[in-house]
């Protein structure tokens, strides 16, 4: 029986109960979908030449992520949504971002689609700077942007959310939806757990995520997380504010280093 013949039964279920029925088991196992003490899945197990195609596809494509951005960094990556039109006000924050990320002479990453991903790489495009997109195949929203000096089109979100972190330095987090508050919390949960190093996280746009503040501030409260936890982030809404607090630790906590080694062609590099 497929997945959505499940939901669908259940649906059924819900809306139409069945009759009471006295039944002689016990109250533990009349609710009881999944038979107890057996290994069973709502589609059934996938077959170990599936499995093994799957992880082949993954593996492929963090290869090629790897080959395309070896040369891109270091980055600054900023996140947000792509619903944000061109006459917002976010938007032209979101330029005014990457113009100055390039000006400190990283390179502005984003998911390279539309609004503020957009905005972004176009600041840093415009302003002379290097800008790259991490794109994703989705139904709807997603297409690749025109401000991007390279890009990447991923088909899977969790390879595209770790090339997104693997090459940068700072995150930069301007109003979004649902996937901006995954990669936010992402970031942040590694950035907490020392998964990765400590780097510096922005939230831009006070008004946008005051309720955001203040469910964290409630957590810090409740004690599901530390109070210090709360000053991994910078919430602000001023740009200079944002970049002197990247510049500040980044230069506190790194040396710049150039890079040896030469693009591979048959690793399909290029600078």
């Amino acid at each position: 029986m497929k997945f959505n013949r499940h939901i669908s039964f259940l649906n059924d279920c819900y809306f139409y109960p069945m009759p009471t029925i006295k039944s002689t088991k016990p109250v533990s196992e009349i609710n009881r979908i999944i038979p107890a003490k057996e290994s069973v899945y709502l589609e059934g197990p996938k077959s170990r030449s599936y499995e093994l195609s799957f992880g082949l596809k993954v593996f492929w494509e963090f290869i090629r992520g790897f080959r395309v951005l070896h040369f891109a960094g270091p980055c600054i990556t900023v996140f947000g949504s792509a619903r944000i039109k061109e006459d917002q006000f976010y938007y032209q924050k979101a330029v005014e971002f990457g113009k100055r990320i390039s000006e400190l002479g990283f390179t502005t990453m984003t998911g390279g689609g539309p609004g503020i991903m957009e905005a972004a790489n176009r600041g840093a495009f415009e302003n002379g700077g290097m800008s790259v997109g991490c794109n994703i195949k989705l139904p709807f929203e997603q297409k690749v942007n025109p401000y991007v000096n390279k890009t990447i089109t991923f088909d899977y979100f969790f390879v595209r959310k770790a090339l997104l972190i693997k090459y940068s330095y700072a995150f930069i987090c301007m109003p979004g939806g649902f996937g901006t508050m995954d990669e936010f919390f992402e970031i942040l949960t590694l950035v907490q757990t020392k998964s990765v190093t400590t780097f510096p996280v922005i939230l831009f746009g006070k008004e946008f995520y005051k309720d955001l503040a203040t469910q964290m501030a409630d957590m810090a409260e409740q004690k599901t997380i530390n109070p210090e936890d709360l000053q991994l982030v910078l919430i602000t809404d001023s740009i200079d504010e944002a970049i002197t607090h990247i510049q500040t630790y980044i230069t506190r906590n790194y040396r710049v280093r150039i890079r040896p080694g030469k693009t591979r062609w048959w690793l399909f590099e290029k600078k």
